[in-house]
């Protein structure tokens, strides 16, 4: 069975853009062009981390209200979600689930304002860029969501799931939201 990376369920989200990312082949193995400024994508990388996962692993789900950013899988399998919560958004309250493989390479870039987290099926190995450096976000922009909140409604195929310490104790979406207070994204 071919697999293909791609949306496996919900709704394209609002400037959020999956590119399929061209593998060139020959004897030596491969070239891929993981990112191209000309593809005007949402995000201006100040920062690219190479991060290995273990199977079974979830990171996030995450929040940043300042910074946009970019993931592509290079090694093993993986689900990517997103869910737009951004108050006065073309797609405020729509999810997409992007299931991605190795061997059909894609990137994902989504703006600032999308809860998002992935989990890796095997071990895997991705690219993340980020538009604002991690020394400069920290806690103030890195909310989060529990992976598997009922106000979620991101139907998540899998039961279990190893979470950092600090995704342990994040609260449901309705609780984030609460927590945000007035915020507007789109002014």
């Amino acid at each position: 069975m071919e697999k293909t990376s791609g949306l496996i369920s919900g709704k394209e989200i609002y400037q959020a853009e999956l590119k399929n990312v061209k593998e060139h082949k020959d004897y030596r193995g491969s070239f891929s062009e993981i990112f191209q400024d000309h593809w005007n994508t949402c995000i201006e990388p100040v920062q690219w981390s190479l991060v290995k996962s273990k199977e079974r692993v979830f990171r996030g789900m995450h929040l940043h209200k300042r910074h946009d950013e970019y993931f592509c899988l290079l090694t093993g399998h993986c689900l990517l979600a997103l869910k737009d919560i951004r108050p006065g958004s073309p797609t405020e309250g729509v999810y997409s689930l992007y299931e991605l493989f190795e061997e059909d390479l894609a990137a994902l870039s989504f703006p600032k304002g999308l809860l998002h987290g992935w989990y890796f099926h095997t071990p895997s190995i991705h690219v993340q860029a980020v538009s604002e450096a991690y020394i400069d976000y920290g806690k103030d922009d890195n909310h989060g969501v529990i992976w598997n909140a009922p106000d979620l409604g991101i139907p998540w195929p899998m039961d279990e799931v190893i979470l950092s310490e600090r995704a342990q104790d994040f609260p449901t979406e309705s609780e984030l939201k609460a927590s945000l207070g007035d915020w507007q994204p789109f002014e």
